[in-house]
């Protein structure tokens, strides 16, 4: 049973608080992983958890913050067994 994904977002999604507004998303439904800008424009994340918080979070990933344009997400569910403190923003 997959309990994390890797996404790529696409879209108007850098310098308009996406990976703000993404950490504060996955604080919310008690996600671990991080999110950081890309050098081509799109933000890449890793998220860890309940399956339930997962999709629930994807749909917030689409919908994204005002002022952003989500044009795709590609995710990849994985399985993963490492564990993770917190959420966080990196570069």
């Amino acid at each position: 049973m997959f309990n994390a994904f890797i996404a790529v977002v696409k879209g108007r999604v850098q310098g308009v608080g996406f990976r703000y507004f993404t950490k504060g998303k996955a604080d919310e439904l008690h996600l671990t992983g991080w999110v950081r800008n890309r050098p081509d424009g799109t933000v890449e994340l890793f998220a860890k958890g309940d399956r339930s918080n997962l999709e629930q979070f994807m749909q917030s990933l689409i919908a994204g913050p005002t002022g952003s344009r989500v044009e795709k997400v590609e995710p990849q569910w994985v399985e993963d067994h490492q564990d993770y403190q917190g959420f966080e923003i990196r570069g």
